[in-house]
């Protein structure tokens, strides 16, 4: 009793004195706590590093199959060379978050391919064709990380796969894992008549000399760049860790504006600018600093904080910039404006004049659905005209460069009957979608086939009007958001929904309005939910095509999607 009489003298605010006084936890930070491993990821990764997996696999695990390989290996080594074990057909989305990982997975594995920048020579994308071919069985389907993934890939052929990438100058190291992951480059590098800078040295250099490198593949987590010298800002770089936009200092020229802390998923998060100019020799080095400081100070106790926009959240840009200056870089880096509004399209879909004179083609695939069929017939195509070079964008896009003007008609044309289109069709060029539960072991609900079936039928319902801009629709299979889901005009997350009929069936929840810097938009933004606003993968046309009706009637002059849907009462979104 007298300890009940002790509380109450106290006042009601005593134990959370009493907690707030606790010493906190450790969040894991390398410089401040220490290197002592707080987790099972962490230890994994203390005991071996990830990259040495790749001697098992290819003296071990390919010889002896896949009951051979340690369970650590399979569900964390292996993705430092690009390996995940993908979904085992036949499992409904509802079982997704009820099965442990053993039981979802099949013996197969996805295989990601790294193609940093997305430049691929013809002799590079025959290669890939014919491993989609000979151990994938034909599946290569374009990322909106500008990689590429293989399905139905077995442990016993995966060091055949790699020799193959090899001897073309490709890999799949550090293709997924805590590690600096592919990096999204402008696909318009070096041929864009109003580049401001070539980036391709400074990708070119850093994955030459730190890819691979065993002091960075230890990171809290995950670790995304981009870099452009593009006006058009075409690599989405307010949702990376780390990215350098192409600027121009009023006394110092073309250099680059720094961002860094960018992520969605659960908890999304834009980039901030560090207000630093970076000039070109520097690009290496503040890179490297930027990704030590990840390494160093980011949170590894918690999984789901292991980011470096959390980090950012707490520090701010002035205190990440001024460690970045004083601990790693050991100079300051000027001071520099932000990058001005861009004025074109960053899809680069249609046909565009390089500056040697020659043209590049923009072409849409659906969803960034590909094969190793296709691959090939792309492959015959440019070489029957002379061209060597092609370009994966972060959208999910083929560029198809270097083409002779007297030529355009006729590759145009062919590509079209390779459904690669490069018109500015309705919903074509701007519907992107990701792996979903074909493959996924997180996914929910189908993407890929039902983003195809939804551009097919919309260009059906919506053949009578003319949009004033493209309207993009991202799906995704999973709250994760893969496909960029709150950064769309239509941002589809799929779930489980119940029909008024009491029927539980796949569906999504809806994000509207949202979207990345672009000639129709002054700034990134989130997308709006609405609350318990869900459609079924049956009903999702027809959402879709009321939503657009009744923007193109109720918008005022010049009012884009995302700002009429921000604008409008919730009930015009239902």
């Amino acid at each position: 009793m007298s300890a009940q009489v002790d509380e109450i003298k106290k006042g009601p605010n005593s134990r959370a004195s009493a907690k707030s006084a606790r010493p906190k936890k450790p969040n894991g930070q390398w410089k401040v706590d220490g290197q002592e491993p707080l987790n099972k990821n962490e230890i994994d990764k203390a005991e071996d590093n990830g990259l040495n997996v790749r001697t098992r696999i290819e003296e071990v695990y390919s010889k002896g199959g896949f009951a051979s390989i340690d369970p650590d290996d399979l569900h964390g080594r292996f993705r430092w060379w690009g390996l995940y074990t993908q979904r085992k057909p036949g499992i409904d989305g509802g079982r997704t978050a009820k099965l442990e990982p053993h039981e979802l997975e099949d013996e197969y594995f996805m295989m990601r391919i790294r193609t940093d920048g997305g430049a691929l020579n013809l002799e590079q994308l025959r290669t890939i064709a014919q491993i989609a071919e000979d151990f994938a069985r034909g599946s290569a389907d374009l990322t909106d990380r500008q990689n590429i993934q293989l399905h139905w890939v077995e442990i016993e052929n995966v060091p055949e796969i790699w020799r193959r990438l090899e001897a073309v100058g490709m890999q799949t190291t550090e293709a997924c894992g805590d590690v600096p992951r592919g990096f999204l480059g402008s696909p318009v590098a070096g041929i864009a008549a109003d580049e401001l800078i070539d980036p391709t040295p400074a990708i070119e250099e850093i994955t030459r000399r730190y890819i691979g490198d065993p002091s960075l593949s230890n990171l809290p987590r995950k670790y995304k760049t981009a870099i452009t010298g593009h006006p058009s800002q075409d690599v989405v770089h307010e949702i990376n860790d780390c990215s350098f936009v192409a600027v121009e200092h009023p006394e110092h020229g073309i250099g680059y504006d720094l961002w860094v802390g960018g992520a969605l998923s659960v908890v999304p998060r834009f980039a901030e600018r560090l207000g630093a100019w970076v000039a070109p020799d520097q690009v290496v080095d503040v890179w490297l600093g930027v990704t030590e400081i990840f390494r160093d100070y980011g949170y590894r106790r918690l999984r789901n904080k292991a980011r470096m926009k959390f980090l950012l959240a707490d520090w701010g840009p002035e205190k990440l910039r001024d460690v970045l200056e004083t601990e790693y870089l050991g100079y300051r880096l000027a001071d520099g404006p932000p990058p001005p509004k861009p004025m074109v399209a960053g899809d680069h879909v249609g046909v565009h004049r390089q500056k040697d004179g020659k043209y590049f083609i923009g072409t849409s695939l659906v969803a960034g659905r590909a094969s190793g069929t296709l691959f090939h017939q792309i492959a015959d195509l440019i070489e029957e005209y002379g061209v060597d070079r092609i370009r994966l964008t972060p959208m999910q896009k083929i560029l198809i460069l270097d083409v002779d003007e007297a030529d355009l008609d006729d590759v145009v044309a062919r590509l079209d009957g390779l459904g690669m289109s490069s018109r500015k069709d309705l919903f074509r060029r701007s519907v992107m979608a990701c792996t979903g539960i074909e493959y996924c072991k997180l996914a929910i609900v189908e993407t890929k086939q039902t983003a195809i079936d939804a551009v097919t039928k919309l260009e059906e319902r919506l053949a009578d009007i003319d949009l004033p801009h493209p309207i993009s629709l991202h799906l995704n299979g999973c709250p994760n958001s893969c496909a960029r889901i709150q950064t769309a005009d239509i941002g589809l997350k799929g779930q489980i929904v119940t029909t008024d009929e009491g029927e539980q069936v796949p569906g999504f929840q809806v994000h509207v309005g949202g979207g990345l810097a672009s000639k129709d938009r002054d700034e990134a933004g989130l997308g709006r939910t609405v609350r318990g606003l869900k459609v079924t993968v049956d009903g999702l046309e027809e959402y879709v095509e009321k939503m657009v009706r009744r923007f193109l009637d109720g918008r005022s002059d010049a009012e884009t999607f995302s700002q009429w849907a921000l604008r409008v009462e919730e009930e015009e979104l239902v």
